[in-house]
């Protein structure tokens, strides 16, 4: 079944797990019927999705506001520059919280660009305000790493600071329980066992959840519990792919982070097998201008070997080690050894993911990169390069193994990612590893199955925007599929491959031209195929003529255009011109040079010897028809 290039959006991408699909036949009505079927159940999800954004706009929460002394005095504590992004954040969430209304902010921003700061200035204005701030990490070392800024920064503020994880003794857990549930405790800061039912707050104001997408849905259906009049505020690195997230707009406001701190230097990324002299001179190098190194496995099982490997490539280093398994105070006491530099090499499991934050450690080594997911990937790298000097990381191989080739895609994309603040652009590439099941819970991802992931985004989509806007009958619209002109030039359009070599790319090119909807979008991205691969050949040009004419027959209501060497012809839609006393005015018009014939195609008599003639002719026709519109 072939489609012509510049019809591509009618394919969307099923995903990545093909395997399971079910196939429906061309010509039946199955598809349509399982397409039907699920727009009903999405446009009730977005309903429930703008009823919950409703309520908490309807939500009215205390004012929370800031007294410039003590906040000022409190921002200055900041050991860094701000960048122009976290300002904007900062100021975002400082309206929101002064607003009144119940607020639900999600922060994006790239590993180690100041999102803990942000949540920071928050915390102090809902304490200073009487109110307590819950700050869910999810895991024991972020929420330990939390505890401790967070008590330095509050030193000499009357606030009193609270961490519960499995690092917390017993004694110690049953009094902090008794402290949230007292209000004497105003800020609480512990992984998802904050959420147990347990635990009762006194006077909750503003919660705080951090790498959102580490937890599960039972969690987060129960932090939505939680949210009701309070505001809240999330930070991620890595977020959900952006579509879901534009899907999601209306329920969430958002602020980017995308400047990185003054003087920060891109990650150098390594890919290839493991190879000790590689890694003996990278670990060597590190040693010597007084840093440290961390080695990350997939599995503790490897743990063993790769230590084992460790001490012949390096053998004055000293090792330690830290996984999941250990005993809480056991890994505590290895990650406070390895941040005040009492070991130069930390062996561990990918425990390290979440915000751990050691300045002086800028050299990592992956071993059996290929075993993690891409986020993993890229939220471990993050874990150096958080100073100023530069970071290098070694994601390697098992040489006697040969790679899936999804591995070596996230191996590929990882290396070519190492600009600051890709970590946007990987959300896209990990749409499907992750973008499926995070929106209302566990319902979505069986939809996502069953019409793909593309398809149920855009479904959402419109779904929200016709619940926002209160068309929430508009079903029968809905159901009827989007439509797409057919334009018949007898001119070559594509893009060709000696203009654009990588057929990923091509696609994604392809894709990209068809979504555009206005000349100025259009502008923009000719600007950048100029910049990226050289002046426009004419089958290129070709492509954003048929583009072009396509967004002016979608006005005109114009279903098919063909054109030829004697003139053009073209037909409407269902038959339906909106205006069809003008139309009839303007045929009348053109001196016999326009005719519309009985099956309803009106005909252009103009010689256009010259195909190149034909794309200039027919958008000429089509801004006359829209004129009349």
């Amino acid at each position: 079944l072939y489609l012509p290039v510049e019809n591509i959006d009618l394919l969307s991408r099923y995903g990545s797990a093909g395997g399971e699909a079910q196939l429906a036949r061309l010509g039946g009505a199955a598809w349509q019927a399982r397409v039907a079927r699920i727009k009903g159940r999405v446009r009730i999800m977005a309903e429930q999705l703008i009823k919950i954004a409703a309520t908490r706009y309807k939500a009215r929460a205390e004012p929370l506001i800031a007294e410039d002394g003590s906040f000022g005095e409190f921002c200055a504590r900041f050991a860094f520059t701000e960048t122009e992004d976290q300002l904007n954040a900062i100021n975002d969430v400082v309206t929101d919280l002064a607003s009144g209304k119940a607020s639900d902010r999600l922060i994006c921003g790239d590993v180690g660009f100041g999102k803990t700061e942000v949540a920071l200035r928050a915390a102090f204005i809902a304490a200073m305000a009487g109110y307590q701030v819950a700050l869910v990490a999810p895991t024991t070392l972020l929420a330990r790493q939390h505890g401790k800024v967070f008590v330095e920064r509050f030193a000499g503020f009357p606030v009193k600071i609270g961490v519960l994880s499995r690092m917390t003794s017993s004694a110690d857990a049953k009094a902090i329980r008794e402290g949230i549930a007292t209000g004497e405790i105003q800020i609480a800061i512990g992984t998802h066992a904050l959420l147990a039912k347990s635990i009762e707050f006194n006077h909750l104001g503003l919660l705080i959840i951090d790498e959102e997408q580490h937890f599960g849905v039972g969690q987060k259906e129960r932090l939505k519990e939680l949210r009701g009049d309070i505001h809240v505020l999330t930070l991620s690195a890595t977020p959900i792919p952006r579509t879901l997230q534009m899907a999601l707009s209306g329920v969430r406001e958002m602020s980017l982070i995308a400047t990185p701190p003054v003087d920060r230097l891109a990650v150098r990324t390594f890919v290839g097998p493991w190879d000790g002299v590689v890694l003996r001179e990278a670990v060597q190098r590190e040693m010597f201008r007084g840093g440290q190194v961390f080695v990350v496995c997939p599995r503790i099982d490897d743990m063993q070997r790769v230590y084992d490997r460790l001490t012949t490539l390096a053998p004055e280093a000293r090792i330690i080690s830290a996984h999941g398994r250990m005993p809480a105070n056991e890994l505590d006491q290895v990650m406070t050894r390895f941040a005040d530099g009492e070991a130069d090499i930390l062996l561990s499991t990918n425990i390290v993911e979440s915000g751990i934050d050691i300045p002086s450690a800028n050299t990592m080594i992956i071993h059996r990169a290929d075993m993690f997911g891409l986020s993993q990937l890229y939220q471990l790298r993050g874990r150096v390069g958080r100073g100023r000097q530069r970071a290098y990381a070694y994601l390697t191989s098992d040489p006697k193994r040969l790679l899936s080739p999804q591995a070596r895609r996230r191996l590929e994309v990882m290396q070519t990612l190492d600009t600051l603040g890709a970590g946007f652009t990987l959300a896209s590439y990990d749409m499907d590893i992750r973008g499926a099941g995070n929106l209302l819970g566990d319902e979505q991802s069986g939809h996502v199955r069953e019409v793909g992931v593309e398809l149920y985004q855009e479904m959402l989509r419109q779904a929200v925007d016709a619940a926002k806007s209160g068309r929430g009958d508009a079903a029968d619209d809905d159901a009827k599929p989007a439509w797409t002109p057919q334009i018949n030039l007898g001119l070559e359009i594509r893009l060709p491959e000696a203009y654009v070599p990588d057929l990923t790319v091509r696609l994604s090119l392809y894709r990209r031209i068809a979504d555009l909807a206005d000349p100025q979008a259009t502008d923009v991205l000719i600007a950048e195929l100029v910049d990226r691969f050289g002046g426009l050949p004419d089958p290129v040009k070709n492509l954003f003529s048929v583009i072009e004419l396509k967004q002016l027959c979608r006005l005109a209501n114009v279903e098919k255009i063909d054109a030829g060497p004697k003139g053009l012809s073209l037909s409407f839609r269902d038959n339906h011109f909106s205006r069809p006393d003008a139309l009839i005015g303007w045929i009348a018009g053109q001196s016999g040079r326009v005719q519309l014939r009985a099956d309803h195609r009106v005909v252009v008599a103009t010689p256009l010897p010259k195909p190149e003639m034909q794309p200039d002719a027919c958008k000429q026709v089509l801004q006359e028809l829209v004129a009349l519109l």
